[in-house]
């Protein structure tokens, strides 16, 4: 019994699922901390602001390497495997100098920002960059050997440490914006050093790299990136224009609202890791039709599967709002922006793998172009919800244009590839759901 349940624990998707349900979990254990134990909204507003930002910028690095370095990595010789590590860590170190220089550069200019969550960005931003480097890389490593147990001792050594400062920094009566930021690059550089210690980092590989390896990553990472920008962008615009016209509470009270969607994140991960080879498998053997069932498969059960979620989530909304933010935000708009975005929740598993299936048919050039699009439409669509109600609530309604405008992009791409109705991928997801069910009931049955 004992070696069944360590064979389960072993199996890369399990480990997978487990590393996104705990690091998820860890992340709002996080903005809890924070929320709870800064004295103000508007001060929470300001860390909100701060690290979509430089979470932001990160995604040009994360996005340019990460499905690219997989993708080239994955599977080769050891002598392709260290030539494209050599080479990815010497576009990952030309990319993080570019945006050290930036953050060095603006640090002339600092006087000028009047905003203090954008002149933290700057100030700080570099120093992150920098430090933050070889634990990223080790994670392109690690997923690329699908070596999922360690890429979940990779997360737990970054989020786990910020966690442990944060309650010491609670406990000593020590809490405050700024030390939480000291804390928050702290648990970074000791994630890289603990990477770097252990050799998972491939950094020895520089001396493999060649340029005609790098021209590869960066041409494939110039549009794979859009994809990566795509689950960030919207986001990340929403808080601008939230700070920027409504002010820094109502950005965290927007913020806390939409943090409970990382619930939802965590099975639209973990379908993705499942469904990704069996993506590029259909389509190395060119199945077309089976690239087709295989999305519809997956999407359509997430879909399935988050209605009945949905419907709770709306009813107990008030429940980890305050949970999460305590007294602060209890009453607050925080409660509806989150039952908004669960109304929508059904809608994005179609987004998000056909999105995923166009990087797969190598159509990233798609998905790139495709992004701009949403951006363009969530932006305008923020400003008419801010002009026509003055609240947040415009913001996150707002939210449903540019998922229709992605998925209608993302539609009409792969229908060229092969053709099918959008409707179906519901029919095939609740034939699945139905058809997995039915087979957990009778394999308990058997059991007992």
């Amino acid at each position: 019994m004992l070696q069944k349940v360590l064979s389960v624990a072993r199996n890369k998707y399990i480990l997978s699922l487990a590393g996104n349900v705990i690091m998820s979990g860890l992340g709002l254990v996080t903005m809890t901390l924070i929320y709870r134990s800064l004295p103000s909204k508007a001060e929470a507003g300001t860390w909100v602001l701060f690290q979509s930002t430089l979470l932001l910028v990160d995604t040009f690095r994360s996005g340019f390497l990460t499905t690219a370095f997989i993708k080239f990595y994955a599977g080769a010789t050891k002598e392709r495997m260290e030539e494209v590590a050599g080479s990815a860590w010497t576009l990952g170190a030309a990319i993080t100098g570019v945006l050290s220089l930036i953050s060095i550069f603006s640090l002339f200019f600092l006087g000028y920002i009047t905003d203090e969550g954008l002149a933290m960005f700057f100030k700080w931003s570099g120093v992150y960059y920098i430090i933050s480097l070889p634990w990223f890389l080790a994670t392109c490593v690690i997923q690329g050997d699908q070596h999922f147990g360690k890429l979940l001792y990779i997360r737990l050594s970054n989020q786990g440490s910020f966690i442990v400062f944060i309650i010491a920094l609670i406990v000593t009566g020590n809490i405050s914006l700024h030390n939480i930021l000291y804390a928050y690059l702290i648990s970074n550089l000791i994630t890289s050093l603990f990477a770097l210690l252990k050799r998972w980092t491939r950094i020895t590989n520089l001396r493999n790299r060649s340029t005609t390896c790098v021209k590869e990553i960066y041409n494939f990472g110039k549009y794979s990136v859009g994809t990566s920008l795509s689950a960030n962008l919207f986001s990340s615009s929403d808080t601008y224009i939230i700070n920027f016209l409504l002010g820094k509470e109502l950005l965290a009270i927007y913020n806390v609202g939409q943090t409970l969607m990382q619930l939802v994140e965590i099975p639209l991960r973990s379908f993705a890791v499942t469904a990704m080879p069996e993506l590029a498998t259909a389509y190395n053997t060119n199945d077309r039709e089976g690239v087709i069932r295989i999305m519809k498969k997956y999407a359509g059960m997430l879909s399935v599967i988050l209605i009945p979620g949905a419907i709770i989530g709306c009813l107990l909304a008030d429940v980890p709002i305050y949970l999460i933010g305590g007294g602060k935000y209890a009453g607050t708009e925080a409660a509806n922006v989150f039952r908004i975005f669960l109304t929508f929740a059904i809608i994005f598993p179609p987004d998000r793998f056909f999105a995923l299936t166009l990087d797969v048919i190598h159509k990233p050039k798609i998905n790139f172009y495709k992004v701009l699009v949403m951006l363009a439409v969530n932006i305008g669509a923020d400003f008419l919800g801010v002009y026509l109600t003055g609240n947040i609530y415009g913001v996150a309604g707002a939210t449903i244009m540019p998922i229709l405008t992605g998925t209608l992009i993302g539609y009409w791409a792969l229908n060229k590839y092969h053709g099918f109705t959008y409707w179906s991928i519901f029919k095939v997801g609740y034939a699945e759901t139905i058809a997995l069910a039915k087979q957990m009931l009778a394999k308990r049955k058997f059991q007992n």
